[in-house]
């Protein structure tokens, strides 16, 4: 990707759209080293350098990957007088917790996280009756600049490491274990890359964390790789790169718009990779990982919610074949205060998914979580910074 921001293209409905950014600023300082940034050899491979034992590494993974504990005090298997050092050496501490906001009568928690540095992020926590989820941010901002979303508005302010990424996760279940969320003790299930951020621009942290998640225990949290979907606004190389991972996590394309003209709008990368070329690389991602791919949609009033868009997103995911490659999840929109872009009404959004089901394609409505405590990733962040 190159240095330099990409001019943004002319709006066509009047909106003052920011430049495409890809790198993050330079000069900033780097969050400290976790075991979650290690793999099992490396975290060996430190302590053996710090004059520690090496198999130390794999009793405080154990704490933290599998028991979960915060507290050194309840690390009582590692020696009183190693005991800090390893802590300091392994576990600093990341992130602190500055808001946590509850909906759902406490099965939906919003938590927003400051940042060694002062960053700001989000990340959100439902519980379902057969299943949990944890949706995690990636960057501290974002900078695909969609004009529609709350981050992309606020610019990229930095990369997170793999382990403030997989940080989110863990405490989200650690509140599980602790019985902290309505309906007893549980386990994170799946893990949503859906937060703050492009995960695919940060490309070497976020595969690094899904590796922890997917990594057996005490190496990592011992997910399954189908509970975890990593989404993305269509950085074609990217896509192609995640296919030959050989980690079959779900791929969720923002796709918001069929057509080019208005995707330039909407989804600003499209300037570089167009619907067609953004289209290939996630079928050319189900076909290599036999992982259905799934298509979100964000319906926003009289913008993109028409019943000819609905015709047109159809037939350009049938042009690739009907052998079950993809499905649809619509978004009703979350909008931001004073904001434009609002919701579809619900007639229009009915017959979108009624016009894409007559083409035989599988469409959701995405559950309305957390409408009252700021939802969409970024507004919390925006109202707090």
């Amino acid at each position: 990707m190159p240095d330099s921001p990409t001019p943004p293209p002319t709006s066509t409905t009047g909106t003052s759209l920011l430049p495409l950014v890809f790198d993050e600023p330079r000069g900033r300082k780097k969050p400290p080293q976790h075991l979650a940034d290690l793999t099992s050899d490396e975290r060996v491979a430190l302590l053996t350098e710090m004059g520690l034992p090496g198999f130390r590494a794999k009793q405080v993974s154990t704490h933290y990957f599998a028991r979960l504990v915060d507290d050194p005090g309840e690390m009582t298997d590692l020696p009183a007088t190693q005991r800090d050092e390893l802590v300091r050496a392994l576990l600093p501490e990341l992130m602190t917790p500055l808001r946590t906001l509850e909906a759902d009568k406490g099965t939906t928690r919003k938590t927003l996280w400051r940042l060694f540095d002062g960053a700001l992020v989000e990340s959100v926590l439902m519980r379902y009756p057969d299943r949990a989820t944890v949706c995690v941010s990636s960057q501290a901002g974002c900078g695909m600049a969609c004009p529609f979303c709350a981050t992309g508005q606020g610019g990229l302010q930095r990369n997170m490491s793999t382990a403030e990424i997989v940080e989110q996760v863990v405490a989200g279940a650690r509140s599980l274990a602790r019985g902290e969320v309505p309906g007893g003790p549980g386990r994170v299930s799946n893990v949503v890359f859906m937060g703050m951020g492009e995960p695919l621009a940060n490309y070497k942290a976020v595969i690094g964390a899904v590796r922890r998640l997917v990594d057996p225990t005490p190496n990592g949290l011992g997910l399954s790789a189908r509970g975890v979907t990593v989404s993305t606004v269509g950085l074609v190389p990217r896509i192609n790169q995640l296919a030959e991972e050989g980690i079959p996590v779900t791929l969720a394309l923002s796709l918001h718009a069929p057509d080019d003209e208005l995707r330039n709008e909407l989804v600003p990368i499209n300037t570089r990779y167009s619907v067609a070329e953004t289209v290939e690389a996630a079928w050319n991602y189900a076909r290599i990982t036999k992982r259905r791919v799934s298509i979100e949609y964000a319906m926003m009033r009289g913008i993109n919610d028409q019943a000819d868009r609905a015709d047109l997103l159809g037939d350009l995911l049938n042009s690739y074949g009907d052998w079950g490659w993809v499905h649809v999840n619509l978004i009703p929109l979350n909008p931001t205060p004073g904001s434009k872009w609002t919701a579809s009404e619900p007639q229009d959004e009915r017959e979108f998914v009624r016009r894409l089901e007559a083409k035989g394609i599988p469409t959701t409505v995405r559950d309305t979580r957390g409408r009252e405590i700021d939802g969409a990733c970024g507004q919390l962040a925006a109202i707090e910074g």
